[in-house]
């Protein structure tokens, strides 16, 4: 079964093949021109819904009939009251880049004057088949952040967070812990049920 992701983010197509190695994953940009998803909504949930809905449209307009996945995720941190949640991605603005928002992060942990906070990272996947009825699944990654940066691996705001159990941060840590910790990767095995069940119909 091919599988279009609502999304031409290389590192999420990649992270995504990885996991679900029995489909034919592909961005839907390898279709349709890419274009801009106002995502208005006021949860990842939301979110992930209206990205499924816009790109499952534009695909079926141009003829094709296939089963779309969309994701929304992002961190919430306590010291900073719950910020940014579903502003992650443009913390630092709408044009920010993921080490724009990185920083200012660090600034604003900073300027509190703390060592950690606790901190969580979620996952909304969307699923829309070729009907274009929607189910959605979730993941949540649990830890705290520190103001500073250590290690390279990763993206957005991975070399800042420890995950629970952990002494380093998601910069640092071996793939294979990482995805044991994986907010994504928890959202994704619960969504390879449903995908599982709509491959076998």
């Amino acid at each position: 079964m091919k599988i279009v992701l609502a999304t031409s983010n290389k590192g999420k197509v990649k992270e995504i093949e990885r996991f679900f190695t029995n489909y034919q994953i592909i961005p839907y940009t390898d279709l349709i021109e890419k274009f801009e998803i106002i995502e208005d909504g006021k949860t990842f949930k939301e979110n992930a819904i209206i990205k499924v809905k816009a790109v499952s449209e534009a695909l079926k307009k141009s003829g094709f009939d296939e089963v779309v996945i969309a994701d929304d995720s992002g961190i919430s941190v306590e010291a900073l009251d719950w910020r940014p949640n579903i502003f992650s991605a443009r913390y630092a603005g709408l044009d920010a880049s993921s080490h724009d928002n990185l920083e200012k992060m660090i600034r604003e942990l900073k300027n509190l004057k703390i060592e950690e906070s606790s901190a969580f990272y979620t996952a909304s996947i969307a699923i829309s088949d070729k009907n274009g009825e929607i189910q959605t699944t979730h993941g949540w990654m649990y830890g705290k952040v520190i103001p500073k940066i250590v290690g390279e691996g990763g993206f957005g705001y991975d070399p800042i967070f420890i995950p629970n159990g952990e002494c380093e941060t998601l910069g640092v840590l071996e793939n294979s812990i990482k995805t044991k910790h994986s907010h994504r990767i928890k959202a994704l095995k619960l969504a390879k049920i449903i995908l599982d069940k709509i491959d076998r119909s």
